[in-house]
């Protein structure tokens, strides 16, 4: 009897670690939404949410964003806030968020530069550093050419690169989502909430498929997502759904930990797309999979509806 309730404890001991193989880490990129922050009554939702969770976070900064609004001194408090916060770490995201294929390096060197003023003075003033830099919609270059400029300047600067393995384009449901609420049409902005959550854990399973096949294992994913209403209000029915599928929720440089991302990165065009694609040597294999994508035609479709609108 004793063998076997150890052999049970050993058997389910051995699942539960199993089960904690899987974590994720999450990102929030163009930090701070200074608009939202108004219209909720300079209230941080998003931040309030995630100190709730209690869970570790990285935040990449558009400093550019303080003058959404005319309280420029209320945005620099709110700036200050996501950075003190104990579990964030701290990224650049540029001043004003420019595609770098259309830029070009000069400029867009100068806009990195400018974007770490105000981030670099409160990081020092609460013990922080800042160690990450993610592209504006994560546009790396046209070329060859440009992508081995912009990584030997950022490497001089001691910027590390900050990728991402699944996104799930919460910036147009957000904007659909977004659309309701203002024209009052809240059970259709809820329904909009709920299919982001959906469609978010769809993508993460997904990925989760297609690195098991690459790597023989899952990875320490990286999901990208942004400082705006719908994860204000959903993004903590994502963390949940997440923990019901046994992931655990780490910090970035965790993530970063992983192996894989060490590889090489073969794409050399400016498309956003996942570095697991990132990684593949061909086109070929990067289509055969982007075809198995879970679909958004339908959110799509509504975002482009209200755009024409």
């Amino acid at each position: 009897m004793q063998f076997k309730l150890q052999l049970f404890f050993l058997v389910f001991s051995g699942l539960l670690c199993f089960g904690q193989q899987k974590s994720i880490s999450i990102t929030i990129d163009d930090v701070p939404n200074a608009t939202k922050y108004q219209k909720d009554g300079y209230s941080p939702k998003l931040l309030n949410l995630l100190d709730s969770l209690d869970i570790p976070f990285t935040i990449f900064i558009n400093e550019k964003k303080i003058l959404q609004t005319e309280d420029v001194e209320h945005n620099k408090a709110l700036l200050e806030s996501w950075i003190k916060r104990e579990l964030a770490l701290i990224g650049n995201h540029t001043y004003s968020h420019p595609r770098y294929s259309d830029v070009g390096l000069n400029s867009f060197v100068q806009n990195v530069e400018k974007g770490e003023i105000l981030t670099k003075r409160y990081a020092a003033k609460h013990g922080k550093n800042l160690a990450y830099f993610r592209f504006p919609f994560n546009d790396m270059g046209k070329d060859s050419i440009q992508h081995t400029q912009i990584r030997e300047y950022l490497k001089s600067k001691d910027y590390i690169i900050a990728p991402f393995t699944v996104e799930s384009s919460d910036w147009m449901f957000d904007y659909v989502y977004q659309h309701f609420l203002d024209s009052g049409e809240v059970g259709k902005a809820k329904a909009i909430g709920e299919q982001y959550v959906e469609k978010t854990i769809a993508l993460v399973k997904f990925f989760d498929e297609m690195a098991k096949s690459l790597y023989g294992r899952s990875v320490k994913h990286i999901y990208l997502c942004h400082d705006n209403a719908i994860n204000a209000d959903y993004l903590g029915e994502i963390i949940i759904r997440l923990k019901l599928n046994d992931y655990q929720i780490v910090s970035f440089k965790e993530s970063l930990t992983d192996p894989i991302y060490d590889q090489q990165d073969h794409y050399y065009k400016k498309w956003g797309i996942s570095w697991l694609y990132r990684w593949m040597d061909t086109q070929t294999e990067r289509v055969k999979w982007m075809k198995q994508e879970p679909e958004l035609t339908e959110i799509q479709s509504l975002y482009q509806q209200i755009l024409d609108n």
